[in-house]
């Protein structure tokens, strides 16, 4: 990855928007959105910065750019039409290590903004590092059809369950089942409607019910030729459900980009063709755990008598070809 993702909390960023024109004012609206501590420096200010600096009571510093007033911030954003003061700024913060962004020059930045999708509290950001904006306009346009307005209120309503949810619930992977059929299910839809009391008491009552304990399994996925976007959905869910993930160097190691994000990982020093690694993965499926083996090419399945003879459920997936 060219660029790291990584969320800032807000009330903690104290940042100095060099500026005063309509670039300026984009990122003052931005920051604004997020409630940061925002300083604003500039000689001259345009009407749409002046109006956001008096209506949000931000700082305001009228002079050109000072090198020495960078310490205090955490956070500086260049956004001036002088390539001399944005480099001076680039150049200063670095000095600092303070997270620099320099308007439309890349080279020069520490952080770049993504493209937002604001569903507050629940955020989505998307960049193609600088290198395909109008596939990332595709991409983003694709997501927002899919997202309504109140997916917010869903993010709030799991908050605030979600220590009622696992001390009721016990394992992982049965909270991410029960909360995918709740926010699929009619709860989810009274909440997106607006009827949040009636989908509190009947979230109220899905916890009285009786909790199953998680059962073990194993799936191995057969990936035929190792095109990830040849990932059927059962697949795709089983993975995303996975405890730990068993895999050999034969594997695409993109599939493991699929697999759920803190799931354990298991590469395998012998190929699965060889030899299948079942005592390990059964153990791990016998304490309730859900393992996904992930297989090169379509193979048969060597014989195991311990994988045989076990009351473990055991599933095969094929990929699409």
């Amino acid at each position: 990855m060219k660029y790291f993702p990584i969320f800032l909390t807000a009330d903690r960023i104290n940042a100095l928007i060099i500026g005063g024109g309509d670039v300026a004012a984009r990122k003052i609206e931005l920051l604004l959105k997020a409630n940061c501590k925002i300083t604003v420096m500039s000689e001259d200010c345009n009407m749409a910065v002046e109006r956001l600096i008096n209506t949000a009571s931000l700082t305001y510093l009228a002079h050109q750019y000072q090198a020495d007033t960078l310490e205090q911030y955490n956070l500086v954003i260049a956004a001036t039409d002088n390539e001399t003061v944005n480099q001076q700024v680039a150049e200063r913060a670095h000095q600092l290590d303070i997270l620099v962004n320099v308007v439309d020059q890349p080279a020069l930045c520490s952080w770049i903004t993504p493209s937002i999708i604001d569903r507050d509290p629940m955020l989505i950001a998307l960049s193609s590092s600088g290198s395909a904006p109008i596939l990332l306009r595709m991409l983003r346009e694709q997501i927002e059809k899919t997202l309504p307005d109140g997916y917010g209120k869903l993010a709030e309503f799991s908050y605030k369950f979600r220590d009622h949810v696992k001390a009721r619930i016990k394992g992982v992977r049965n909270r991410r089942a029960f909360w995918e059929d709740i926010l699929r299910g009619r709860i989810g839809q009274r909440v997106l409607d607006g009827d949040i009391e009636q989908a509190e008491k009947q979230l109220i009552q899905q916890l009285k019910r009786e909790i199953s304990l998680p059962e073990g399994e194993i799936i191995f996925i057969h990936t035929l030729l190792g095109n990830p976007d040849n990932l059927t959905l059962a697949a795709h869910r089983e993975m995303q459900f996975a405890d730990a993930v068993f895999y050999d160097e034969q594997v695409n190691p993109a599939f493991i980009e699929y697999i759920r994000r803190d799931a354990d990982k298991y590469p395998q020093q012998i190929n699965a063709d060889v030899l299948i690694n079942a005592q390990h993965a059964l153990e791990l499926a016998e304490e309730g755990q859900k393992i996904i083996y992930l297989l090169a090419g379509h193979q048969t399945i060597p014989h195991n008598s311990a994988l045989s003879l076990s009351q473990v459920t055991v599933k095969e997936l094929v990929c699409g070809t």
